[in-house]
């Protein structure tokens, strides 16, 4: 069905009301993350003093900073949003967004434990590299481009292991103590993916009203090309702060 997207497009796009609107919200919900402790996976300042001062395990703590980290950090949501669009069976969402986890928490864990850091704009750039490359395999351009369908699930793991590089790059920043540094990493994690269940939530129910309508296809195209245009924003973001800090 998605590889129809492009074809749907051009018939869409002199469609009026929904689809205009749908691309300024995604747009702005794109410019509204163009802000360095949003796109750079950055952990908002009261919460860093924070992981810079406790020692010892927190696990409370840490769980709420997963979640909060989840909840508000809006790469991840694009992408989510991006690999969820036209899944409909839980089961499919379920493997999917398993794999993400996956991948996320993996290398979430290990970079921090082992002290793995990456420079947080380029990976940050990577990451929006995933929200593009999400958008462009729903809009079914690898198919007419190169005429085959990239492994969307090998796709989904690898890029949740850069999205949990780029929060693991910036934690390292913060020097967190050594002092129950496994198990406080371990409540991060399992805050992260209560928040990633909180946020794949509110989406599908968001997309359950959105797809019973006649026009859902129609205006798909037009969702997807602005979620690659907030993916195109951060990576031009990320890639000038790495040229000019």
């Amino acid at each position: 069905m998605c590889s129809t997207l492009l074809d749907d497009g051009r018939r869409g796009r002199t469609a009026a009301g929904g689809g205009h609107r749908l691309f300024w919200i995604f747009l702005t919900l794109g410019l509204l993350g163009m802000s360095a402790e949003v796109l750079a996976h950055a952990v908002a300042e009261g919460d860093k003093g924070y992981i810079q001062e406790i020692t010892g395990i927190n696990l409370i703590a840490f769980i709420y900073l997963g979640a909060k980290h989840m909840v508000t950090g809006y790469d991840h949501l694009l992408f989510l949003l991006g690999v969820v669009f036209f899944l409909y069976r839980m089961q499919q969402i379920a493997i999917y967004v398993s794999l993400f986890a996956l991948g996320h928490s993996t290398t979430m864990l290990l970079g921090v434990y082992f002290n793995i850091g990456i420079n947080s704009y380029l990976i940050d750039a990577i990451i929006g590299l995933s929200v593009v490359y999400k958008a462009l395999d729903n809009l079914g351009a690898y198919q007419r481009w190169f005429g085959f369908q990239p492994n969307t699930k090998a796709a989904t793991l690898i890029f949740g292991f850069f999205h949990g590089f780029g929060l693991s790059s910036k934690i390292i920043e913060y020097d967190i103590s050594p002092d129950g540094l496994a198990p406080n990493l371990l409540a991060f994690n399992v805050g992260v993916e209560i928040g990633q269940l909180i946020a794949l939530a509110m989406i599908l129910i968001v997309m359950s009203f959105w797809r019973k309508t006649d026009g859902f296809f129609r205006h798909a195209y037009t969702a997807n090309v602005a979620m690659m245009g907030a993916g195109f924003l951060l990576i031009g973001y990320q890639l000038t702060g790495y040229f000019v800090a």
